[in-house]
């Protein structure tokens, strides 16, 4: 483990996208495979299964620190970040000749092992790692163990790192890296490996192609004949995978969706061998689309009943063709993918459709088109070069997604709670509340938006303000308006004011409103789509 804390030490004290590039370089070509493999699991955003709950932690704490429950309660409020009060709490252990464990070693033979043990038996592994450990170590491994190990690097830069690193393309390191990607040495091998992919899995998915927010004029991008445009759809963004007489179904988040959308499935079944199209689930029902409501209540049920599939029916909307006859095709112009992708759904074929795209010829028309987003169910506009490569991430120039403005609200700030990571000591979570016939009720928590001065000057207001404690929470004086934004509302059983907001986001502080000019929650209910 000791090459790794140095590495995650070298990570959190830079800001530097470079320097966290070299550090990972330097690690990835000194570490052993098998540490690797884990290394890269971690920093890219895996985490172990849940092996203890942060109660146990706590307790723990306080019992082998000799500290009072109230004082551990107190010293993690104040820190904000558990991993750190239990580092900052655990005595530090004696002088030690054993030397720091391989991190592979950590993983496989202490910590997924503890998911099969009683609590007892897990409090003593987590007890014995705190006697042996070192202070760096010891944090680290606390962070393993809460499966909160962020340390500033995206999914991206790990990439680049490894792309560096093996002389090879970042895409096709992040090719290799999607799908069942296994944390082992041989598959850390496989993925910086110079030798062509022929064995990659059947069902491994393409890395998707991510559209930058429009923030200028369309007409800034050139002449309207060379790009092509599309409604964006709300759904949940997927590849569907035809090889070798088997059907898969990717998310964007990397989630295999086998059984969780048969009525795509089943309408997939007569497509031709060797195809990959990217596209959109959608709930769908009569050729238009449902809210987004609506398919929420299909995410987690991965063996729909009959009920759930009638309520909220999908539909599989097809905007792209990466692979066609068994052949990558993402180099090849988006106009030529999009006539190949036409001969392989040359109709609709029940659940699964071509959409198509939106004839312009005139910025002006296409941006009064826009305008009439709400009414169609849909975000707004995507813009496509026509003659641009199926790249990966989000790489600005070739696809924008220009969206139409959110929908936005004034609410009252009545709750605070500490950040995490670099945000731990600061007051930076917050929570929302409009005015009822039961006085002000909560309907959104949003913690972005404010710059650091704002950040800065509302946490000491909060301090100064606070009303009651509920453990980390703290209630404030309801004094302070604030215009949030959000990009839907449906209703919800599981919230308080019966409505639940999709990415709620501070918009502005409005220092220029009183408490009693905040919006009411009958406005808000005024805007779902039933």
């Amino acid at each position: 483990m000791k090459s790794f804390i140095a590495l995650y030490e070298a990570l959190d004290a830079t800001t530097s996208t470079n320097a966290k590039k070299a550090a990972m370089v330097k690690y990835f070509a000194q570490a052993r495979p098998e540490d690797a493999a884990w290394a890269v699991y971690f920093l890219t955003g895996q985490r172990l299964k849940r092996l203890v709950n942060t109660r146990e932690l706590r307790e723990w704490t306080s019992e082998y620190s000799g500290l009072p429950d109230w004082l551990v309660e107190e010293s993690y409020e104040h820190v904000g970040d558990l991993a750190e009060t239990m580092a900052l709490l655990t005595p530090e252990p004696g002088p030690s000749e054993l030397q720091l464990p391989a991190l592979s070693v950590m993983v496989e033979q202490v910590l997924r092992p503890m998911a099969d043990l009683d609590d007892e038996q897990r409090q003593a592994i987590v007890v014995r790692q705190w006697q042996s450990l070192p202070g760096n170590a010891r944090f680290v491994f606390n962070k393993l163990i809460t499966g909160a190990l962020r340390v500033g690097v995206s999914k991206r830069l790990v990439t680049r790192a490894l792309s560096e690193l093996a002389g090879l393309d970042s895409g096709m390191i992040a090719h290799r890296m999607m799908g069942n990607w296994q944390p082992t040495a041989e598959q850390f091998q496989k993925l910086i490996s110079k030798e062509h992919d022929q064995d990659l899995e059947d069902s491994t998915p393409y890395p998707f192609f991510l559209a930058s927010p429009l923030e200028i004029e369309p007409n800034a991008l050139g002449l309207a004949r060379d790009w092509s445009a599309e409604w964006k759809w709300d759904g949940i963004r997927a590849q569907l995978i035809r090889r070798n007489g088997r059907l898969y179904i990717w998310s964007r988040g990397e989630d295999l969706l086998e059984g969780r959308f048969p009525e795509i499935e089943q309408a997939a079944r007569d497509l031709p061998d060797g195809i990959v199209l990217d596209g959109e689930i959608m709930a769908w029902r009569d050729g238009q689309p449902l809210p987004f409501a609506r398919l929420q209540t299909r995410i987690g049920r991965k063996k729909p009943g009959a009920k759930t599939l009638q309520q909220a029916p999908v539909a599989f909307l097809a905007f792209d063709l990466l692979e066609y006859d068994g052949q990558d095709i993402r180099q090849r112009p988006l106009a030529d993918r999009y006539s190949l992708m036409k001969t392989v759904l040359p109709t609709q074929c029940g659940q699964l459709l071509l959409p198509g795209r939106i004839e312009f010829s005139q910025w002006d028309a296409l941006a009064r088109l826009r305008e009439s987003s709400r009414e169609r169910g849909v975000e707004g506009l995507m813009l496509k070069r026509l003659n641009s490569t199926y790249q990966h991430g989000r790489k600005r120039g070739d696809w924008w997604k220009w969206k139409v403005d959110p929908f936005t609200f004034d609410g009252v700030l009545i709750y605070a709670q500490p950040g995490h990571g670099r945000r731990s000591g600061l007051f930076t979570d917050y929570t929302f509340a409009v005015h009822s016939d039961q006085g002000l009720v909560p309907v959104a928590k949003a913690y972005s938006g404010l710059t650091q001065a704002e950040i800065d000057e509302l946490d000491r207001w909060i301090r100064a303000h606070t009303r009651e404690r509920f453990g980390p929470v703290r209630s404030v004086d309801a004094v302070h308006v604030f215009e949030l934004a959000f990009e839907g509302i449906a209703r919800s059983k599981r919230h308080k004011s019966g409505v639940a907001l999709r990415f709620p986001r501070i918009h502005r502080w409005r220092r220029d409103l009183k408490v009693d000019q905040a919006d009411q929650l009958k406005d808000l209910e005024q805007l779902i789509a039933d």
